[in-house]
């Protein structure tokens, strides 16, 4: 089969910072945890394993990451700012990390947030500089 006949990866990755989060939930280890099964879940994501981490000390947080077949989900919190970082990557054309990224979002209720996508797939649109 030729090089441009093979179907290719689909890589969608979506990230962003919350700022001033609801710390009930941020600073909550075991919820955090629980926010980010269900953001698998709802992405249509297969959960392989979760880890979690909680920071104490003046710039404590916590960390969850999801390994999931497609790739990852990772939240990451630091309480004394009320901010979060949240990156959703997956791969395939089943899996949705938009509605992913929009449920720990809404379950940590920023006051603004930022919001990031990146094509990562192996067939994205290239632009190819002119020759001179």
């Amino acid at each position: 089969m030729p090089e441009e006949d093979k179907p290719g990866v689909v890589g969608k990755h979506v990230y962003g910072n919350l700022y001033d989060v609801d710390l009930s939930i941020a600073a909550d280890e075991e919820k955090l945890k629980e926010v980010v099964k269900e953001a698998a879940a709802l992405g249509n994501m297969t959960l392989w394993d979760l880890r979690s981490w909680s920071f104490g000390g003046e710039k404590g947080g916590v960390s969850v990451v999801a390994l999931i077949l497609e790739s990852h989900i990772a939240v990451h919190t630091w309480v004394e700012y009320r901010y979060a970082t949240v990156d959703v990557y997956t791969c395939g054309e089943k899996s949705d990390p938009f509605r992913a990224f929009e449920h720990i979002v809404k379950a940590l209720k920023p006051k603004f947030y930022t919001f990031n996508y990146a094509d990562r797939s192996s067939k994205p649109q290239i632009h190819q500089m002119a020759q001179h």
